[in-house]
């Protein structure tokens, strides 16, 4: 049996809802199978009515972002400054988003596909809602209240982890936006528009290095498992996991920084490992 015919039938077995919404985060490296035959699978197992969504970040086009400092790391000063004068402004018709994998770059550049227009954190999608769940991404909310995620909370999408862990998920980006007390914010820039104009803007600082963790906590009945290809594969209901996500967040959050106030003689203490 071929890895693309192993696919759909773990497809087949997970639950996905046909004409639901479904945003996957998928890792296709060592599978050997085109990301246009995951891509065609994930519509299958959907059905007509069904819709696909990826993340399409762009976090190269930042220069805020772990992504871009990576890029520089060892450039002098003006070779920094070079680097940054050459960047590509963000379009959300044609900035490819090469960090989030061959399937996202393959659904967005899929003849139909929309696109979100945040030009850090767009998502893109395929199907009969992609345009309604996508559209008014404000450009200065990530991936909060104002972000195709939270409209997709509403649609009581489904998210499926394919070969990929928690610490990719999306989805709990915007458990961090609806944690108490609400996370810090900071300061983010990148490059837009044709003319290449540099934006600054504040939002959530966000942090995915508990996310792990946080999948980890998550009580098994929310979560249907099987394997494809050597790794695990997740799917799950949006709502209810973002919903436990956020109360784990804000306690356990609230109680490192408790004990980092502590540390640092009462001054307070943040989780500040952002990611774009």
């Amino acid at each position: 049996m071929s890895e693309t015919d192993r696919i759909s039938g773990v497809l087949g077995e997970l639950g996905i809802r046909r004409g639901g919404v479904l945003m996957v985060h998928a890792s296709l490296r060592g599978t050997g199978t085109a990301p246009e035959r995951v891509r065609d699978a994930l519509l299958t197992a959907l059905g007509p009515d069904g819709t696909l969504v990826v993340p399409a970040f762009t976090p190269e086009n930042s220069d805020t972002s772990r992504a871009h400092k990576a890029l520089v790391a060892g450039l002098d000063e003006q070779e920094v400054r070079a680097f940054r004068e050459a960047m590509p402004p963000f379009e959300p018709g044609t900035t490819p988003c090469p960090t989030m994998g061959a399937l996202a770059e393959c659904v967005r550049t899929t003849p139909g596909a929309v696109r979100s227009a945040h030009p850090q954190t767009s998502l893109s999608g395929l199907g009969p809602r992609a345009a309604e769940l996508l559209d008014r991404h404000h450009p200065h909310c990530h991936l909060g209240e104002r972000s195709p995620l939270a409209r997709l909370y509403d649609a009581d999408a489904q998210v499926l982890l394919l070969r990929v862990g928690f610490e990719a998920c999306s989805a709990l980006h915007l458990a961090e936006y609806r944690m108490t007390p609400p996370p810090p914010r900071r300061t983010y820039r990148c490059v837009v528009g044709a003319g290449g104009n540099w934006i600054s803007y504040e939002d959530a600082a966000l942090d995915d290095s508990d996310f792990a963790a946080v999948g980890q906590r998550l009580p098994s009945d929310l979560l249907v498992r099987r394997e494809w290809s050597g790794r695990a594969v997740v799917l799950f209901r949006m709502r209810p996991v973002v919903d436990d996500a956020t109360e784990q967040l804000s306690r356990h959050r609230s109680a490192i920084g408790v004990k980092q106030a502590g540390r640092a003689g009462g001054s307070s203490g943040t989780l500040l490992n952002s990611v774009e």
